[in-house]
């Protein structure tokens, strides 16, 4: 479920920012440059309202979408806090860790300094 929504809150991230971008701003904007002539569907007027609702649409679901992770974050949260759990942990020791048992090579000291006489 968390997954779900998270996926959902980052889709709509990226459409909000992709709508936002393509709005007129006062210098002019990245999509919709260019004179009013041109026999459109639609005119500069009804685009920006257009864009403006489906910002608000994007805008509401980014915030639901908030905070129901937020919710279900709190919902998983244990209620001690960062600080409680490290003054509340054991002390560490100062022995070492055991080491796996493991068959070593043996040393190079044991290996024979001269070779076998050939045959």
């Amino acid at each position: 479920m968390e997954n779900v929504i998270l996926t959902v809150h980052l889709i709509l991230a990226l459409l909000l920012i992709g709508v936002v971008l393509l709005q007129r701003s006062e210098g002019g904007g990245l999509g919709m440059g260019g004179g009013g002539g041109g026999g459109g569907v639609m005119s500069g007027r009804q685009a920006a309202n257009a864009l403006s609702k489906l910002t608000w649409i994007f805008a509401v679901g980014f915030i639901i979408t908030s905070i129901s992770l937020t919710a279900l974050a709190a919902r998983k949260a244990t209620g001690n806090s960062v600080v409680d759990q490290a003054t509340t942990q054991e002390p560490a020791t100062d022995a070492a860790p055991a080491l796996p048992d493991v068959t070593m090579p043996p040393a190079l000291t044991d290996a024979p300094l001269t070779p076998p006489p050939a045959n």
